[in-house]
């Protein structure tokens, strides 16, 4: 049995190798480990801290099989499109999809989802959206029109676990839910001790405390010394494509519907600071998050049309023995590539950007102390042996 993953581990904690763990307690030992982890930039809007390549490694050091990389459009779309790209590229390679919810009821979970595919939800969600009301706000209020509990979706985990739900019924995938339990605070500032939130430890390296603690051993060896990645150290070139962009270009992004594009715009040309861009078009119905991606996206030079593609393939980034033997079990090969493989599709010419693109974001400070050089995001895939040795290439 193989059991994926949709994740971004940004950074890697003991949180992460606890759901690893979990899944062979559950499963048993010789249960494959596959994760679909978004590459350089991450669904907040932001880069990754940590380059992909070490980010797979320390993945593959701390129990999983196999790294693929969940492509940027999808990394960088809603929840929805998030939990699609995953569900889509796991779909190939697992029989379950496991992942943490605050409600970790699977049935639960399948009827919130099979409600927002009923026909008769869109046009209740247009008519909560025309009072004002966020979208968030406004999915709730129409699952609670169709006589279910809205409450169901507060809390973040358990929306992404209804999209990965709803994701598995639209594609008719072969795998089955398998939700779990989310323990700590997905927001906490702190990291707690046992189950840390990614965000409070990227809170932490940027502020330059040590947060070894709180990463498998392994992980904090693939970290160490490695370079950090924050918005706000490519604050200047983020700033100069938003003041050089043309209107066509704005009216091109993705998120940027009902005019929210024009809001945008206007803000990039008259603010100094991307903080002050984005508190200048965020409003009530439009998160900061969904700025902060469409900010992104106009960075790296998406637009719609290119959100919507559809992915022809996609990169390993690590696998061990047992992630390798996965690989070969695939009857489509083709659409899984190694990461430094050369490709002759327009596709490729994308990646390529955003790939050079991802070091302006590159802080001056270290990352965790103590282990290797970081990886070039246009190396090969990483072969990582299943009992820890130095890692090699193929």
């Amino acid at each position: 049995m193989n059991v994926g993953i949709i994740c971004e581990y940004n950074p890697f904690h003991l949180g992460h190798r606890k759901q690893i763990v979990r899944i062979r307690e559950d499963f048993g030992a010789d249960t494959g480990v596959v994760c679909a982890m978004s590459g350089n930039f991450v669904q907040r809007g932001h880069p990754a801290i940590f380059d992909k390549m070490r980010r797979a490694e320390a993945a593959v050091r701390c129990g999983a099989d196999l790294v693929v990389e969940l492509p940027v459009p999808s990394a960088l779309s809603s929840a929805e499109g998030f939990a699609a790209g995953g569900v889509s590229i796991l779909s190939r390679l697992c029989d379950g999809l496991c992942f943490g919810a605050e409600s970790p009821n699977s049935e639960e979970l399948l009827t919130a989802a099979q409600a927002l595919l009923r026909e008769d939800f869109p046009p209740l969600l247009r008519e909560q959206l025309t009072t004002g009301m966020s979208f968030p706000a406004a999915r709730q209020s129409a699952l609670e029109a169709m006589g279910l509990s809205g409450s169901l979706l507060e809390s973040p985990n358990n929306i992404l676990a209804v999209e990965y739900c709803k994701a598995i019924l639209a594609q008719h995938s072969p795998m089955r839910p398998l939700p779990i339990r989310r323990e700590g605070s997905y927001h906490a500032q702190t990291p707690d001790a046992e189950n840390p939130s990614a965000s409070s430890l990227r809170l932490c390296l940027e502020q330059g405390t040590d947060i070894a603690p709180y990463l498998p051993r392994e992980a904090a060896r693939c970290f160490g010394n490695a370079p950090m990645h924050t918005l706000l150290s490519g604050e200047r070139a983020v700033l100069y494509r938003l003041r050089t962009m043309t209107e066509a270009e704005f009216e091109a992004l993705p998120f940027g519907s009902e005019g929210l594009w024009r809001k945008l715009m206007h803000a990039a040309r008259q603010e100094a600071r991307l903080e002050a861009v984005a508190a200048a078009v965020k409003s009530k119905r439009y998160t900061r998050t969904r700025i902060d991606r469409m900010i992104l996206c106009a960075f790296l030079g998406i637009s719609q049309a290119q959100m919507a593609m559809e992915i022809p393939y996609v990169r390993i980034l690590a696998f061990n023995d047992r992630g390798r033997e996965i690989l070969r079990s695939v009857k489509k090969a083709g659409f899984f590539r190694n990461a430094g493989q050369p490709i002759d599709h327009p596709f490729q010419d994308l990646e390529r950007r955003w790939e050079n693109l991802y070091p302006l974001f590159q802080t001056d400070a270290p990352g965790a102390p103590g282990g290797t050089a970081a990886l070039c995001g246009h190396c090969p895939a990483v072969s990582v042996p299943l009992f820890p040795q130095p890692s090699g290439t193929v």
